[in-house]
């Protein structure tokens, strides 16, 4: 929308009357609450906590643990060896 910046500027009263009539005329508009989502559409993208995951498949590769890795004994992830803050323990930066 192209803005005319040589118009003489409306002061506060005259831009309130005007969004006042707007509202008002918006208001017969049957239309103008609704909002255009499918229900249906939109509730197949939650998950519900708990729900069965049974049918659902992962394509995820898992590679064994690298020589260059370590396992947390506090959080039990897999991390780089750069990531060792207590070689005894075996504990990683994040739980350290």
């Amino acid at each position: 929308m192209a803005t005319d910046y040589d118009a003489p500027r409306k002061n506060e009263e005259e831009q309130s009357e005007e969004s006042i009539e707007e509202l008002k005329a918006r208001r017969h508009d049957k239309n103008s609450g609704k909002v255009d989502e499918d229900e249906a559409e939109a509730a197949e993208s939650f998950e519900l906590p708990g729900a069965d995951l049974s049918h659902e498949e992962l394509a995820v590769e898992v590679k064994p643990k690298q020589e260059d890795e370590f396992t947390c004994m506090s959080c039990f992830l897999v991390h780089h060896r750069s990531q060792l803050a207590d070689e005894k323990k075996m504990i990683c930066f994040d739980c350290a």
